[in-house]
């Protein structure tokens, strides 16, 4: 029986030409994986933006330049192993697969099945020791299950019970692995308690003790050695079966008895055990020499120990120089991480200074909070508690909140006292106290009182001065600061441009709007850098924002062969609204490959050296986009203007695009519903009438401020009112005169080319059509509408793509000439039509 399954074993592997190429096969692979992860410790940088893709995507990747030695192959390979897996310590597999080929080739230095064994158990633990010491730091020299086995650990153990939970399984394997250890171990805790008995026992019994020990233990060792060598032995027949058979079977053939033979050379000690176990013969004397001396049994031939002692050495000197070369490959990367630091955005304008506070001057107060009258608060609560008894409404409690515009009077009613009551008396409030902007917020959000806010008869100008050099803006970690002015409470008012994220100004001529732009604008000239910041200023009205001229090489986009930084013509403010619209689906397509799903995440990664710039990627600064009359673009150009707006206020804000849209024509069909619900963030000066105020609020309110700064601001609760801080022409003069003289990038930052759809229509290549071309003809003659925004909705594709399949129709004769705001005339009649035009093309 023996023999029928040692035939059936060796049957795939008899013909000596397939254990040649099989063998190298191993060798080859091991060689090339050697070579991609050597490679990837050096250029895994330069490959981070395929790493986290998945195989497929990562070979889909045509034009992507791959810094691994071994090609996309040997990145899939080394990201699988190194990343994903086991870190630097994948090298034990190649050492695995190594020794696979060379014992196909009959060439042995080390025993296979019990290395190979060694090795994974190696491989795992030192996975998870370098993913607990240097996971975070250093990824890839745990890999992915060094870091994750690890952080699951330190949830169930914490990092004491982790690291000692490491240790413990270490001292288990190598105590199972080095019996001789183990021998020496169980002495030393025999001789301790020995010892300890030396004193109460007299020599005689000493002696017969010892003898016991050295007699007894041994055995219950031998028998666990007996079954682990059984074992070994079960796992050894696996691969070159029982010594016995294979001579009896193979003696007639000599090279196969050779190559069958030297595998069990290397456990003959263990064979030779075995048999002496079942003789059963002297199994005191031998185990006892075993344990006290280690110099071999007498049925073991002196060549014999030696040999197994040396591959025993082998085995532990190879384990511990995979150690060294892990030790070795962490310092030579460490260092040039530590020499290259990170990426600085403001290196190109180093020397680049902030404005300084002494260019805002303060603006000196006649009447501080301290200095309101306690006969103007008196006569306010009095005329209050006289209006509201009679319509008799009680009180119980009043107070009041001093404030640089306005004073807020907080009452609580007597119990049973509706609040609609309180609120329908505004317009008796203010007859008896005989003052315009009384407002009642009824009730105050989170408290139980009702708030009734009265002007004050000399109201304080907010200086710019006050809210730049205030500790919350100054210590402000937002990554668009605006300090738009002081609270009731005198409290400034910080609000991050990112977190709104986009902003809608509206008020009055003349009820401080354009200010209130200047602020926002200071405010982020005082916290930004020209790297981090780019704005995309448009001015119909061509001198509102004129002084911003002279920071158009710092801090100001335009397109490309644009002839003046602030855009004033309405055909020149379409074209920037379309190349933002570009830019932004060129930001979302980087950040899809950087896998980063903000543009704090992704400047992050960026900074960090994470992602590689021959790969496209780039800092990306803000841009923030300030429209001072929208109504009159939305007269002149309707939904060119419109639409482009909507688009970047929908989906721009993940990549850093935010919007400003200022109007004094508060209107529905200025302000449409698609504007607003893309707008939660407005702001409202004072406007003439209630419709108005709820066209912008979506309630009262702002029709009942007064002006001069006065403003309510809405973040999606209840509205907040503040008083804007004032920034004077003079001031800005200064801020703009020292940006200017700085250092400068030479030119202002170029947005995206647009490509008009009148463009090289005439020379568009038929022969080089879209693959939606068809399509897309069918779609236009459908429709009868011949418009580059239909095509770009349906398919989903971007403008330039969508522009150029509107310049392909126009040139096969299926649209008509670009006629500027209307659609292109659709000269097929239908689809018949259609078909039998193409079939000409």
């Amino acid at each position: 029986m023996a023999r029928t399954r040692k035939k059936r074993k060796n049957s795939s592997f008899a013909d000596e030409r397939l254990r040649l190429i099989t063998g190298l096969l191993f060798v080859f692979f091991s060689l090339f994986a050697l070579l991609a992860f050597i490679s990837y410790f050096m250029t895994w940088k330069e490959d981070q933006s395929l790493v986290d893709l998945s195989i497929g995507e990562i070979y889909e990747q045509s034009g992507a330049e791959i810094g691994n030695w071994a090609g996309k192959a040997g990145l899939v390979l080394s990201s699988l192993f190194i990343h994903k897996w086991f870190g630097i310590a994948s090298l034990g597999f190649l050492l695995i697969t190594f020794l696979a080929g060379l014992h196909l080739w009959k060439i042995r230095p080390l025993p296979f099945w019990q290395t190979t064994k060694n090795t994974l158990i190696i491989i795992i633990l030192a996975s998870a020791f370098l993913g607990y010491f240097f996971g975070d730091r250093w990824f890839i020299l745990g890999g992915g299950h060094g870091y994750f086995i690890t952080q699951w650990l330190n949830t169930m153990l914490g990092k004491a019970g982790t690291i000692l939970f490491l240790l413990l399984i270490t001292f288990v394997f190598v105590l199972y692995r080095f019996r001789q250890l183990y021998l020496m171990l169980r002495n030393k805790v025999e001789n301790i308690r020995s010892g300890h008995n030396k004193a109460q026992e007299e020599q005689p019994e000493e002696a017969h003790t010892d003898d016991a020990y050295l007699n007894e233990p041994p055995q219950e060792d031998f028998q666990s050695d007996e079954a682990d060598t059984s074992e070994h032995i079960d796992n050894e027949k696996k691969d070159t079966n029982n010594n016995i058979d294979f001579e009896v079977e193979e003696a007639q053939n000599e090279e196969e008895q050779v190559y069958e033979r030297e595998p069990e050379s290397a456990s003959a000690e263990e064979i030779d055990n075995d048999a002496n176990q079942k003789q059963g013969n002297g199994f005191d004397d031998n185990l006892m020499d075993i344990n006290v001396s280690y110099k071999g049994d007498e049925e073991a031939t002196p060549g014999q120990r030696e040999k197994t002692q040396q591959e025993d050495d082998q085995e532990n000197e190879i384990g511990m120089e995979v150690e060294q070369t892990k030790d070795e490959e962490v310092v030579k990367k460490s260092k040039p991480l530590e020499r290259q630091g990170k990426y600085d955005p403001r290196r190109d304008l180093e020397h680049y200074k902030m404005p300084t506070f002494d260019m805002l001057p303060k603006i000196e107060q006649k009447n501080s909070p301290q200095r309101v009258s306690q006969e103007e608060l008196e006569a306010n609560k009095q005329r209050i508690v006289e209006t509201l008894g009679n319509y008799n409404i009680t009180i119980d409690k009043i107070k009041a909140t001093i404030g640089p515009t306005v004073t807020l009077y907080e009452i609580i009613p007597a119990p049973g006292v509706r609040i609609s009551k309180i609120k329908n008396l505004e317009d008796d409030i203010a007859l008896s106290l005989a003052a315009l902007g009384i407002r009642i917020i009824a009730p105050m959000p989170g408290k139980g009182t009702v708030g009734i806010e009265v002007p004050n008869q000399n109201p304080e100008i907010v200086s710019m001065h006050s809210v730049i050099a205030s500790k919350r803006f100054q210590e402000s970690e937002m990554q668009l600061p605006v300090a738009l002015g002081k609270t009731i409470t005198n409290e400034t008012f910080v609000m991050d441009l990112t977190k709104l994220p986009h902003l809608l100004v509206a008020g009055a001529t003349g009820q401080g709007k354009s200010v209130g732009l200047n602020v926002i604008l200071t405010s982020l000239l005082y916290k930004k850098h020209p790297s981090e910041l780019k704005l995309v200023l448009v001015d119909p009205k061509k001198v509102e924002l004129s002084l911003y001229n002279k920071i158009d090489k710092h801090f100001l986009a335009q397109v490309p062969d644009a002839e003046e930084p602030i855009i004033t013509d309405t055909q020149k403010v379409i074209d920037t609204l379309n190349s933002l619209t570009v830019e932004m689906d060129n930001r979302y397509d980087l950040l899809k490959n950087a896998h980063a799903r903000s543009l704090k995440e992704y400047n992050k990664k960026f900074i960090e050296r994470k992602l590689n710039p021959e790969n496209g990627h780039r800092f990306l600064p803000y841009f923030v986009i300030v429209v001072d009359e929208y109504a009159d673009l939305i007269m002149t150009a309707g939904k060119e203007i419109e639409m482009p707006i909507a688009r970047l206020a929908q989906k721009a804000r993940a990549i850093g695009i935010h919007l400003i849209i200022a109007t004094q024509r508060p209107t529905t069909n200025i302000i449409t519903g698609v504007i607003k619900a893309n707008f939660p963030a407005r702001i409202a000066f004072r406007v003439i009438s209630g419709v108005d105020s709820k066209t912008i609020l979506d309630g009262p309110g702002a029709n009942q401020l007064i002006g001069r700064g006065d403003m309510l601001i809405s973040t999606g609760a209840e509205p907040l009112r503040l008083q804007c801080a004032f920034v004077d022409t003079p001031e800005l003069e200064k801020i703009m005169d020292h940006i200017s003289e700085q250092q400068s990038y030479g030119q202002p930052y170029e947005l995206p080319e647009l490509q008009h759809e009148s463009s090289g229509a005439g020379m568009a290549d038929l022969e080089k059509r879209d693959a939606l071309f068809e399509e897309a003809a069918r779609l236009i003659v459908v429709h009868q509408q011949g418009s580059t925004s239909l095509i770009q909705r349906k398919f989903s594709i971007g403008y330039n793509r969508a522009g150029r399949i509107v310049d392909q129709l126009e040139a096969a004769g299926i649209v008509g000439p670009f006629e500027g705001s209307k659609a292109r005339q659709v000269l097929i009649p239908d689809e018949y039509a259609l078909e039998q035009h193409l079939s000409k093309i």
